[in-house]
């Protein structure tokens, strides 16, 4: 293998995890001086910052006139933010779940995943369609940074595990944050463009490289944020970089895509059929998750972990044996999700009782 190609996966990986670390301490120094909860920032600029990569596949691939490309990354990358990332993230350490997120942000995702699936049902996303997404993402920003201050059970749960001067003028945070955040898009393109050269190399196919590690490698730089902020402790960050960034994914990249192509976005019936659902059911999980204590503990997170390991083989599976796609398929959607969506109502349920008998 080339010693090229090594170094260049090496540099990818250390400017994905130094990025990550740079922009998480200047969002967490502007949150602390403007007293904006670190939740609102993840939201926003850190979700709508480390979703880039994201944005500039799906519009080059609707240009280019490659629809599928851009919609599986979409839904992908939702698909591996919630199960993949949280549950890494809270594998590591439980994640605190800010009421701002239960109470606001998880319904609107949920809203948006669902119009949405409306939306793709007829087997494309129109221009009008993708403008409406668009605008949908300014009024949710307009909203988030206007609520933020008046928040005061959000401004409460800024507790992170080390203190920032207020000594360090806000230009230079704001620096920091652009610097690393052009050092984790950098990073992820060095790994993703690597990752590639060494699957041929290896002789894996460009299907599956497709369905793994484009998908993977757009959004190792919410993997690299997500994990970073746990560890530094800003775990309410943490959540809301994965939260905003599913919310940009649809609303800003989705409503771009269909933007930019010249007839709307046609959408797979594969899609239709099963990535979306799942989707769906991952973002829906996520309320009584979040609102069970306040907390994704790490089993939960473990959970999320093995549902991602469950949908990646199936990917895998699908690209070749159709019967035992079909067999998955099945299993999936009428045993393991609806047992899982069971499970976690029961959970919820013994959360509300626990509040009112102590209530």
């Amino acid at each position: 293998m080339n010693v090229l190609l090594l170094l260049q996966t090496l540099l990818g990986f250390v400017l994905l995890v130094a990025g990550a670390e740079i922009m998480v301490r200047g969002a967490a120094e502007l949150a602390t001086r403007f007293g904006i909860p670190p939740i609102v920032i993840g939201l926003t600029v850190v979700a709508f910052g480390t979703s880039a990569p994201e944005l500039a596949v799906a519009i080059q691939s609707s240009m280019a006139g490659q629809p599928d490309i851009a919609l599986g990354n979409i839904v992908g990358s939702n698909i591996l933010n919630i199960l993949l990332i949280l549950g890494l993230a809270a594998m590591i350490t439980p994640l605190i779940v800010g009421s701002r997120i239960v109470r606001t942000d998880v319904p609107i995702l949920i809203a948006v995943s669902v119009l949405l699936m409306i939306f793709a049902y007829n087997g494309g996303i129109s221009v009008i369609e993708g403008a409406v997404l668009f605008a949908g993402s300014i009024i949710y920003t307009v909203f988030t940074i206007f609520t933020a201050r008046r928040d005061a059970a959000a401004e409460k749960e800024f507790s992170p595990d080390e203190e920032f001067s207020d000594n360090r003028h806000p230009g230079i945070s704001l620096l920091l944050v652009i610097v690393g955040l052009a050092m984790l898009i950098g990073g992820a393109d060095m790994l993703v463009k690597s990752a590639v050269e060494i699957a041929r190399w290896l002789g894996v196919s460009e299907l599956l490289i497709g369905l793994t590690v484009i998908s993977i490698g757009t959004s190792l730089p919410e993997i690299a944020t997500t994990v970073v902020a746990a560890m530094r402790g800003f775990r309410d960050m943490a959540v809301g970089n994965v939260v905003g960034s599913c919310l940009f994914n649809i609303l800003v990249v989705t409503g771009a895509a269909a933007i930019f192509s010249p007839s709307g976005l046609s959408v797979d019936p594969a899609l239709i059929q099963f990535d979306l659902p799942v989707m769906l059911a991952a973002t829906v999980a996520c309320l009584p998750i979040f609102a069970t204590g306040h907390l994704i503990a790490r089993w939960e997170g473990f959970v999320f972990f093995l549902f991602y390991i469950a949908y990646t083989t199936y990917l895998i599976v699908a690209s070749h044996s159709q019967e035992s796609v079909e067999l998955m398929h099945t299993a999936m959607l009428s045993f393991v999700i609806p047992l899982t969506f069971i499970t976690l109502l029961l959970l919820w349920w013994r959360e509300i009782r626990q509040k009112k008998k102590n209530g």
